[in-house]
Formats: structure tokens, sequence, C-alpha cells
């Protein structure tokens, strides 16, 4: 018999983090690892009991689900993500999957959604939100149309694209330096050899690349 997924809820709102306790309650393949009312103690809570799955709001006070996701990436944390939003944002959307977030839910189908989002995720699969397939298949498009423009990003390194990632969010050589245990020179190679893949020249075309593409990378 396979051992329960351990899950963790974190939402502000007590009668809907209530409502998703109860809901994994009802799952024998679930165990409710902890209930966390804000962001921080969710991020601390997340690295304490390390949960196999972390079901976030994404607009949480004292550290939003955007946030820790972006400490679990860095911290190379082995817990899955599902993100809850009242949002159809497509930015907020690609933010989430550009961190590695794996589920994304729209709170209105939580109820309905939310066990088939957390098997999956721990299955390492990805679930969105039925509603929000149309961003999902924009945002495939345009992927695929940067690749077929940009053919080099296709040899990038998995390092290379984790820096570019990192590129897109505004750091510093120093900064992505630190968050993958390297030294800034390393990084500054790294930059060189990406913006010759993609054939990018100038002081700041990488940068405005990364930028521009974000969503896409």
């Amino acid at each position: 018999m396979n051992p329960a997924i351990t899950v963790l809820i974190a939402d502000d709102h007590p009668i809907f983090r209530r409502g998703l306790c109860d809901i994994i309650a009802g799952d024998s393949s679930l165990r409710l690892a902890g209930e966390a009312a804000d962001g921080e103690q969710a991020w601390r809570m997340i690295q304490q009991l390390r949960p196999a799955v972390a079901v976030l709001d994404i607009h949480m006070p004292r550290q939003t689900g955007i946030q820790i996701s972006r400490l679990v990436l860095q911290h190379r944390l082995k817990v899955e993500l599902v993100m809850l939003t009242m949002d159809t944002e497509e930015a907020l959307l690609n933010k989430a999957l550009n961190l590695g977030v794996k589920g994304y839910l729209l709170k209105e189908s939580a109820s309905t959604d939310l066990l088939q989002a957390i098997h999956q995720v721990a299955r390492g699969n990805c679930y969105i939100s039925p509603s929000l397939s149309g961003a999902l298949v924009r945002r495939q498009t345009a992927r695929d149309e940067l690749w077929e423009k940009k053919p080099g990003l296709g040899k990038l390194s998995p390092t290379e694209r984790e820096v570019l990632k990192l590129i897109a969010e505004d750091r510093t050589s120093k900064e992505i330096a630190e968050l993958l245990g390297s030294s800034p020179r390393t990084i500054e190679s790294h930059r060189q050899r990406i913006s010759q893949k993609l054939e990018l020249s100038g002081s700041h075309s990488l940068l405005r690349f990364a930028f521009d593409h974000k969503a896409e990378l």
C-alpha cells in the first residue's frame, strides 16, 4: 500500500481553508500535514514539515504564493505546488508556471478540482483549471513561435535556461550566482554563451530578450 500524500493548505480565509481541509480529509490517500493562515507561516511549515504538496493562496499576506514559489525554487525543495486564485489574469498564470508551479486552480472550482490537482502534481504532472485552457493554448503558441524564431533556445543547457529565466526576473549576475551556488564570473560566462546561441549582440540585448519573452521561456 502506498503511503499517503502529505498536503499543506495555506489560505488566509479561515472558512475557505476549513473547506479545503475537509476535502483533503475525505480522501484516504491524502494526509493533511498542516494548515497556515498566512505566507510566512506557510513557508515555515513547508521547511519544517516537507509536505509532498503545498496548496497556496496566491494573494496571502506576509508572503504571497508567488513569493513562496520563488523560495521553494531557490532552496530546491522537493514539494509540488498548487496555486489558488480568484484571478484569470494570464500574467499571473505565466509567472507561476515559470517558477515551476504545476497546479493552478481558480477558487470558484477548487471544490471540484482540488483532489485531481493534488494527485496530478504529486505524480509530477501539471493540472490547470479547465477554464484557463485558452490561456495555456496562447502560451504554448507563443512559445512555439519563439522557438521557431530562435532555434538557439533548443541548444541551451539546463543551467543556461535557468540563468535566462532568472535574467528575466531582473536578477543581477551576483544574485543569480548566489541562487545557483556559483560565482558571478561563471554566470557572466553563461550570459555570453546564451547570447551567442541566441545570436544576440549589444550590452543590453540579452536583458531585453529575456524581459520581452519572459512568459515563453
